[in-house]
């Protein structure tokens, strides 16, 4: 019950997006499977850091990684201090659980010259489908943002007067990112095809039943989802760079650490990127330290 409750709350009052739900719901039923199994313990009041503590031990023996282990104690930090909240506990056993360490990784991004070479002389095709494919990038690559925040976009949500896109972020928070003339020129030849595809006869008579709402729609007509802008971007990052990760996500970090090379102040590539805390974005200026290090070395005569 406190768990149905607990997920209403952080769903419908704090807003936290769809994925994120998901993933708490998640932890906190392998959390209540490990209780039933190991301690044959139903009631949550029950429980004590020592218990958390053998949970935690498990975790680490099945070889979860310590960011996903630090994921799952932040979600039972939050359900404990909603329990308090709502004095279904005493007592806090989260306070005495400390977080394993995580070693920072440094975020993948792709070169300059390899984004250019793929976005200004790949052969995307002449159709409609081409043209989209290349806008899901240009728009990943000129905006930084988010996979559920491409896939949420809609034809309104572009402000051509002013030059930028109203983007809904997590937690429903709303931000502003300018466009470049270029960019724009794009969005408005894609908005034209776009429309053109839609009204062809072929479509007309075969009774599809497009979206002209969402600003990127698939060969059918809805709205595109997470798999489908993460195959198209995988696909096209695949043919200029051999990095592991081509995920929409590279994308975002090409973003943020391209601005800061070409110094970008840390607070607007914050606002850009629509981070909470400002410790979010410093990650970024650890590529951008790299990239100066480098620099040094083979200019400075003393290197």
């Amino acid at each position: 019950m406190e768990r149905e409750k607990f997920i209403s709350y952080i769903r419908y009052e704090k807003r936290y997006s769809s994925h994120t739900v998901t993933a708490y719901s998640n932890d906190l039923s392998q959390f209540y499977s490990f209780l039933q199994n190991q301690y044959g313990i139903d009631d949550i009041r029950s429980v004590t850091s020592s218990i958390i503590r053998s949970w935690q031990v498990s975790l680490m023996e099945n070889k979860i990684s310590a960011r996903s282990i630090n994921r799952k104690l932040t979600t039972l930090k939050s359900f404990y201090k909603f329990l308090l909240k709502e004095k279904v506990v005493n007592e806090n056993p989260m306070r005495k659980i400390i977080s394993p360490k995580v070693s920072k990784k440094l975020p993948v991004f792709v070169e300059v010259e390899k984004m250019n070479r793929l976005l200004d002389s790949e052969d995307f095709g002449n159709t409609f489908p081409a043209f989209r494919d290349r806008m899901i990038l240009e728009t990943l690559y000129a905006t930084g943002i988010r996979l559920s925040e491409i896939v949420g976009l809609t034809e309104q949500d572009i402000d051509f007067n002013n030059s930028c896109i109203k983007v809904l972020g997590k937690r429903n928070k709303e931000r502003l990112i300018p466009f470049t003339f270029k960019f724009g020129a794009l969005l408005k030849e894609y908005l034209k095809q776009k429309q053109e595809f839609i009204t062809s006869p072929e479509h007309i008579s075969a009774g599809s039943n497009f979206s002209d709402n969402h600003l990127f729609i698939t060969d059918k007509g809805n709205k595109v989802y997470p798999k489908f802008v993460y195959r198209v971007v995988t696909g096209y990052l695949g043919s200029v760079t051999t990095l592991k990760k081509r995920s929409p996500h590279v994308l975002r970090h090409t973003f943020a650490t391209q601005l800061l090379n070409e110094g970008a102040e840390l607070n607007a590539v914050k606002e850009l990127l629509g981070h909470a805390n400002l410790s979010a974005t410093q990650v970024y200026t650890h590529n951008t330290i790299e990239k100066l290090k480098k620099i040094y070395k083979q200019a400075h005569p003393k290197a």
